[in-house]
């Protein structure tokens, strides 16, 4: 199993240290918990892995909780939108028996049981601010930036979004806070809003990442985080574009020796893939 300890350069942006590991355990450790749940958090630790990411929204009522979809139907017994569901509501269904009968009567968490369970696992932690069309951004970062950055030290946090404008108002919110940009493919003005926001990382659709986009994003000193690799050979050649971290349901499958450079019989220089 991947060692969480490993250990990235500083962060780009803040003050504060961002230490990555290897990989980090997407929604929890969703391959063998139900994804974005109390569970997962814990499965993450017990398996030994530091970091994780979470998705966040709000309920109709203004609560946040962890949560990725926006509705319910998927990872539940039960039916409907968030924005038409309150807290009293969502805790009446069974987020767990559609993955595991095991963890029949879990239930959706909300990010301050989130984010106490991290602190108190001394955990870290990439929260993914998650804007259905519509929605409002302002309202999200408000119940969330203050109370993930009141729980967790700078160093522990990242928040990540595909939407600019929720992370403009996150920046203003807490200048300190390490900032994720998220994309599904790296659009070419991408510097511009990483400079605006003084992005520490770059968090990258693994499929659609290229080598000239990577060292880009590398040269200018960000971080290179990919989503979702789960097939640790395939992803094998990115490595050698300078990735930092990934994001996996499956954290297990990497390895530090996935990423150490083939050397040549002869052990004198070390080979890289060409471009």
């Amino acid at each position: 199993m991947v060692s969480s300890s490993h250990s990235a350069d500083t962060s780009h942006s803040t003050d504060s240290v961002l230490s990555l590991p290897l990989a980090i355990a997407h929604r929890g450790l969703s391959a063998y918990a139900p994804e974005n749940t109390l569970a997962a958090i814990q499965a993450a630790h017990e398996a030994g892995f530091q970091w994780v990411e979470l998705d966040v929204q709000l309920l109709g009522d203004g609560t946040p909780v962890i949560w990725h979809d926006a509705g319910v139907n998927r990872c539940s017994d039960g039916r409907g939108k968030l924005k038409n569901l309150d807290w009293d509501s969502v805790q009446t269904f069974d987020v767990g028996s559609w993955f595991n009968a095991c963890f029949a009567g879990e239930r959706m968490a909300s990010l301050k049981q989130a984010l106490e369970l991290i602190a108190r696992l001394d955990m870290r932690l990439n929260l993914e601010l998650k804007l259905s069309p519509g929605h409002d951004a302002q309202a999200l970062v408000d119940a969330a930036i203050p109370m993930a950055s009141a729980h967790l030290p700078a160093s522990h946090l990242i928040i990540s979004s595909f939407d600019p404008q929720a992370l403009r108002l996150t920046r203003q919110r807490d200048p300190q806070v390490h900032i994720g940009l998220l994309y599904d493919d790296i659009p070419d003005d991408w510097q511009s809003l990483a400079d605006e926001l003084n992005a520490s990382s770059v968090h990258a659709d693994w499929r659609a990442l290229t080598r000239a986009a990577a060292s880009g994003i590398t040269s200018r000193g960000h971080k290179l985080l990919c989503y979702t690799p789960n097939d640790a050979a395939a992803f094998a050649p990115r490595w050698a574009w300078g990735v930092d971290a990934v994001i996996s349901d499956d954290p297990a499958i990497f390895s530090e020796e996935d990423r150490e450079p083939t050397l040549p019989n002869d052990t004198t220089t070390q080979g890289l893939p060409q471009t």
